[in-house]
């Protein structure tokens, strides 16, 4: 919208002056494919609109990106969401699966968000903040998949808040690597490798030892970084 000088806002229409820049935010990210040249300056001269009414809706650059995206991280828990209610009945375990099948099923078949959500650099932000990020929302149904498997008797190979965050980093790599080599393999083997994390993760057999290990250093580390109470 370069040189287009958008008019003042009416009273009620802020709902769609933000709605406007959170779409320039991920054209933006798109086609810069990083935060480096996100600046408020740009983001209002995308939409056609004077800095600092950016400023009235999003205190700073992180909350702005932070917004732009949380509606993807929505789509994907509301997916693994599905997912997991579907096999209710089968059991922790496989609870646990659909959604880890959920997960690569929308990286898979959403590719432009998931390189949105995961693979553009974002704004650094200090650990007392990380825990807000909307990211937070997947994470979060992992640990609690994870913890439900550990109720009912599958072992944890590590602590819990360790362990959620090495599956969700290993669902990552897995899709990750097929985007960046442009790899199209069949969503049976993509999901046959997700399963053999799960394999890593949770025992295959109930009571084979105590549910949680011991916690360690990453662990107390990774919970310290959550912040459920912003769900």
């Amino acid at each position: 919208m370069d040189g287009v000088t958008r008019r003042r806002s009416r009273r009620g229409e802020g709902e769609q002056l933000r709605a406007d820049v959170l779409a320039a935010v991920n054209r933006l990210l798109d086609e810069w494919g990083s935060d480096e040249k996100l600046t408020m300056r740009a983001v209002a001269k995308e939409v056609g609109v004077a800095a600092p009414s950016i400023y009235l809706h999003f205190s700073d650059k992180s909350e702005l990106v932070w917004a732009a995206l949380v509606d993807k991280y929505e789509q994907l828990a509301q997916q693994m969401r599905i997912a997991d209610l579907a096999v209710a009945a089968l059991g922790a375990r496989e609870r646990l699966r659909a959604q880890v099948h959920a997960y690569c099923d929308f990286a898979r078949t959403n590719a432009g968000h998931y390189r949105l959500m995961y693979e553009i650099r974002q704004p650094p932000v200090e650990i007392s903040k990380a825990g807000r990020h909307p990211a937070r929302l997947v994470s979060r149904a992992l640990r609690q998949a994870l913890a439900r498997c550990a109720d009912e008797g599958y072992s944890l190979t590590q602590p819990l808040h360790q362990a959620a965050n090495t599956l969700w980093t290993g669902l990552h790599g897995l899709v990750s690597i097929q985007h960046s080599l442009a790899i199209e393999s069949p969503p049976v083997i993509l999901k046959g490798m997700a399963d053999g994390l799960v394999d890593i993760i949770v025992s295959a057999q109930r009571g084979d030892g105590p549910p949680y290990p011991p916690q360690t250093e990453v662990d107390r580390f990774v919970a310290t970084i959550i912040d459920d109470s912003a769900l």
